[in-house]
């Protein structure tokens, strides 16, 4: 039985809703596409990133019913269409297909960022974990089914990979975080294509830093999540990371496709495979707090992709790298680079060097400027209530 879409526009009068999640920085990025993982599921392919707490936030807001209204404050533009014609390709696409999936209208989606746009640092991923989280907080007001009815069968022999294992998304209460996972990464890699991979959206869920291990070929949760730093690690790894917005937007998608196609065809796959053997050595220095280690591992890492992922390094990124490994630390840039963020892991002593220097070297462009963050250990929630 299809289910009929419904009009929240009185529940958000009374009771308007919104939900935040972190962005990330990483290391051994790419790796959780599709593309890459499942076919070298073999030499364990990996991510690690870093939640950081530059949050996106996502209201929900009362509007005309029938109807369905997009805006952020990270651009000029707005888009309103009546709920029965919303596009999926356009820009604010993967949000429309967020509230299809979840059949509600007469409601304005209004996305407010912390971080700049097109920063590489998995910004619009990041904003479709904290709208599936407040559709789900709707969801429970409005006492519905998310998916399958918890006690039929179909749910039970055919569960998401919910946290626990247990069977779909049920209307008793919100939606776990490993469906939050599935539902955006789904999403996303649907309207762009099959272009996306996991670590963003596992990021903002669960915050932290984590290791991530790809295995797509498995029925099911296609990851293994270890958290490598406690609360305590979380701390001191924030005293020795310097984040900087280039100045410079990036477009992850033309980039990616790129490097898919050179690795489709074989021209860098040993390069990509040599990356991966590096960021596993670089979650074990994490995991022990070995810092300078770490810092190498990502020297090592840089110095490999400016062989297989050369687009990735605009003169700017290419100066503050090279500017950070000049004072002992390591960099690389965040995302698929092209543009958008480093960042830097170091001692205190190098990063508050490198700090100085990065901030002369930023002064020179238009919008470039230090980034102050921390490890944010949340990861996705409601505002406006305990977590």
């Amino acid at each position: 039985m299809v289910q009929p879409s419904r009009c929240i526009r009185e529940l958000l009068e009374e009771n308007p809703i919104k939900a935040s999640a972190p962005c990330r920085i990483d290391s051994g990025g790419t790796w959780d596409i599709k593309a890459l993982a499942l076919p070298l599921e073999g030499v364990v392919p990996i991510t690690v990133n870093l939640a950081i707490n530059l949050r996106t936030s996502v209201t929900l807001l009362p509007y005309e019913s029938g109807w369905v209204k997009v805006s952020s404050d990270n651009f000029d533009t707005q888009e309103t269409y009546p709920f029965v014609n919303i596009p999926f390709n356009s820009r604010f696409g993967l949000f429309f297909a967020i509230v299809s999936f979840f059949k509600f209208h007469g409601v304005e989606i209004v996305i407010r960022s912390t971080s700049p746009v097109n920063a590489g640092l998995g910004g619009s991923s990041t904003a479709a974990v904290a709208a599936i989280k407040a559709f789900s907080v709707v969801k429970t007001l409005v006492d519905e089914t998310i998916m399958f009815p918890s006690n039929t069968k179909e749910s039970k022999n055919n569960p998401p990979f919910s946290k626990g294992g247990q069977g779909g998304f049920s209307h008793e209460e919100e939606i776990e975080k490993g469906d939050i996972l599935h539902l955006a990464y789904h999403l996303e890699d649907a309207v762009s294509g099959g272009m996306c991979g996991l670590q963003d959206q596992g990021a903002a869920v669960f915050g932290g830093v984590n290791k991530w291990v790809w295995n797509y070929s498995r029925e099911g949760r296609p990851f293994e999540r270890e958290s490598i730093l406690d609360e305590n690690g979380q701390k001191e790894i924030s005293k020795r990371i310097l984040v900087a917005y280039s100045g410079k937007r990036h477009l992850s998608a033309k980039i990616n496709r790129l490097w898919i196609d050179k690795f489709i065809r074989g021209d860098t796959r040993s390069g990509w495979i040599e990356v991966n053997r590096i960021v596993n050595q670089f979650a074990l220095n994490i995991e022990k707090e070995k810092w300078k280690k770490g810092a190498k591992e990502l020297r090592d890492e840089v110095a490999i992709r400016r062989e297989i992922t050369p687009e990735a390094f605009t003169p700017i990124i290419s100066r503050l790298i090279q500017e950070s490994e000049g004072v002992g630390c390591g960099a690389r840039f965040a995302g698929a680079g092209g543009g958008g963020t480093v960042w830097a892991l170091g001692e205190i002593d190098d990063i508050q060097r490198l700090r100085e220097i990065w901030s002369r070297i930023l002064k020179g462009t238009k919008e470039g400027r230090i980034l102050e963050c921390a490890i944010d250990p949340i990861g996705v929630r409601q505002e406006g209530r305990d977590v």
